[in-house]
């Protein structure tokens, strides 16, 4: 299997892991059988305009988003799960869509390619709360609910593979990426997925 796949997955996210790796293993079998060249793209964290910004299924920032803007709207503390330790990369939607337009172009490997930004951008969840809360100016209170389980502590995923490509390729800051983010889904707050 790609060197991606380091050992079994975490088990919060076993069954979906395995079915994301059977997705490489599909691939190199129709290469190797029929010649076909297809292949994946492993995105890391994805947050961005519309997301799915629902708090029990959606992504961890646009879940993170929805509960800043319900807080700060009825007036209440901003609860957030576990420790905020966790750290994860997080990649802007609207980067993402420029690397999928650049895979379909020019990649040309079966095997896949991780579309993320840096190890070094990595985020812990409370750096990532502290940063939507700027971001929609939210003057309450924020709570650490440890009760709750932090999940998998890191996701690191190496992009050596991407800047091999694209050296040169500009991520969009993380700040600036949350603040469109947080901008968009207030002024869309009636027509959000949530």
């Amino acid at each position: 299997l790609f060197r991606s796949h380091n050992g079994p997955p975490h088990s919060s996210n076993f069954g979906y892991s395995y079915a994301k790796r059977m997705i490489d293993v599909q691939n190199r079998a129709y290469f190797q059988q029929h010649g076909c060249k297809f292949t994946s793209v492993i995105p890391t964290n994805v947050f961005g305009p519309h997301d799915n910004y629902n708090i029990e299924d959606g992504h961890v920032l646009p879940g993170l988003i929805h509960k800043v803007y319900l807080a700060k709207k009825n007036g209440t503390a901003l609860s957030i799960w576990g420790t905020g330790k966790p750290r994860r990369q997080f990649i802007y939607s609207l980067d993402l869509a420029r690397l999928f337009i650049w895979v379909l172009r020019e990649y040309d490997e079966v095997d896949p390619i991780i579309l993320s930004v840096g190890e070094e951008d990595e985020v812990s969840i409370k750096e990532a709360a502290e940063s939507i809360v700027k971001a929609m100016d939210f003057k309450g209170e924020v709570i650490f609910d440890t009760s709750k389980s932090d999940g998998q502590f890191k996701k690191t995923a190496s992009n050596a593979k991407l800047r091999k490509y694209l050296p040169d390729f500009k991520f969009t800051p993380f700040m600036q990426a949350v603040q469109e983010s947080c901008d968009w889904f207030t002024a869309n707050y009636d027509m959000a997925r949530k």
